[in-house]
Order: structure tokens, then sequence, then C-alpha cells
């Protein structure tokens, strides 16, 4: 049997532990060799490397909608605190050293979340839609991942949008951040935009790039282990030069995640396996 956690016998200490984390988590990034990211410019650089867009509002969560619209509000206070960042040479960008300002625009609400496996509605709860989103587009730039957790398992369909299988990022303030740094000479700068039903997300360049990145899921599988569905899948970044040729091609994530809604009714399919 798996040992419980103190925290899970004796609840009332959960937001103890919440603080001591919180503080040892900012500490330590006050205290290591990193420059982060804060500067944030009104004017936009020139070149466009990468934009996507995001679903904000999934009907099939299972869950109240008012979660879902809660969520968007949550998304809008975050994103004041990224949107126009810019990432100097040498720096890293670090989600919660920005978003931990969050609330000087506004209170959180109640948003799902995921923790110990399971849905939940927590203040706040949300956030992993923007930090993936944020993942997918710094695939398509040469910023170096630094700090990157996948979710434990896939508990809501997916809300659409551009994002394939198996990329993620979750985020839990005082536990696990997304981070990148800047190698390269070039500055680069995040834009986040909202319309009514999708979240924009985007890079730009002070440079014109000599290189371009396409990302790629292949080998996609679903198999049933154990009375659980498991999906399996590949992600490749590939390299291109300004005359479209291909100059490298690279696994960098190699998936399994438990599917813990129905996603044999959602695809429209039937897994086998024992």
């Amino acid at each position: 049997m798996k040992k419980k956690r103190i925290t899970q016998i004796f609840p009332f200490l959960i937001p103890i532990r919440k603080l001591q984390r919180k503080i040892f988590f900012y500490m330590g990034m006050k205290l290591d060799s990193n420059r982060y990211s804060k500067r944030i410019s009104d004017d936009t650089f020139e070149y466009k490397i990468f934009s996507t867009k995001s679903k904000m509002i999934n009907p099939k969560s299972g869950f109240d909608i008012k979660y879902q619209i809660n969520k968007v509000d949550n998304l809008k206070l975050v994103a004041n605190t990224i949107n126009k960042i810019v990432i100097e040479p040498g720096e890293t960008f670090s989600f919660w050293m920005l978003a931990r300002k969050a609330e000087k625009y506004g209170s959180y609400k109640d948003g799902l979340a995921v923790e110990n496996d399971k849905v939940i509605n927590v203040k706040g709860g949300g956030l992993c839609q923007i930090s993936n989103l944020l993942f997918w587009i710094f695939l398509h730039t040469p910023l170096t991942i630094v700090e990157r957790h996948p979710h434990s398992a896939e508990t809501l369909p997916p809300p659409g949008g551009d994002i394939p299988e198996g990329v993620d990022a979750t985020i839990a303030e005082g536990w696990k951040d997304l981070k990148v740094k800047n190698d390269t000479k070039d500055r680069f700068q995040i834009l986040i935009d909202f319309d009514e039903e999708y979240i924009y997300g985007g890079i730009l360049s002070d440079a014109k790039q000599d290189i371009y990145y396409r990302v790629k899921s292949e080998n996609l599988k679903y198999t049933r282990e154990n009375g659980k569905i498991y999906r399996y899948n590949e992600v490749y970044k590939l390299w291109y030069n300004s005359s479209d040729n291909l100059l490298r091609k690279e696994l960098i994530l190699k998936n399994k995640y438990e599917i813990q809604y129905d996603v044999e009714s959602e695809l429209g399919i039937i897994i086998g396996g024992n």
C-alpha cells in the first residue's frame, strides 16, 4: 500500500504546507544564478516566429459550465503578467515568476484543476491551459526548455485548437514551473490575446530567424491495460531552413498517458486490450 503523506492524514496542514513550498520555491529562484524575464515592452517586435490558438470553453468537461467561464477570467488575469514580456539574451522565462503577480489585476475564481489524478474545483483553476499554450509556442523557437512537467493523466477531453496530443505543461505554484532560457543573441517577445472563443498566443523576435520549426505527433495509438486506457505517441521537432529544406528531426517527447474520460465515445472507436 502506498504510504500516505502527512497532509493526507491531517488535511488542516495543507495551507501551511503550500505556504512553506511557495516561500522556498521563490527563495530558490531569487538565489539561483538565473536572470528572470520581467520587462514588458509595449512596442512589439518586428518578426513573427510562431502563432497559435486554443479554444477556451470545453463543453465536454462533464462539470458545471461556470467553471469553464471562471477559467477564462483566470487566464486573462495571468495573461496580464505575461503579454508582451521580453526574453532577453541570457534570460530565463519562468511562468510563476510572472504569474504570481496576477491577482493585482483582480481575484481568481474557482476553476477546474487536477490534484492526485482527480479533477477538482479550486481557486485559480484552469491555468494549465495557458502553460500548455506557452510550451507549444516555445517548441517552435530556438529557446531552451529548462523545466517542463507533463500531466500524470488526461482527465478531460481536449478543448480543441492547434495543440496535438501529449504536448502539455502542467504547473503548480511551489512545485512545478515552466521555464525556458534564451541562449541566443536575439530577443523574443510573447503575445497573448483573446476573443470570445479562443486564447491566442504568439512569439516575436527583434531579428529575422534563419531557421523555423514544425512539431509533429507520430505513432499515435490507444491500448487497454488492466482495465485502464492509455494513449501512446511520439512528438518530434523538425528544423527547416528558409528554403524549406529539412535540416534535422529530433524526438522530443515519448508519451504514455492514462485517459480518464470516455475516449471511445469521443473518437468513435473500440480499444482492444485487457
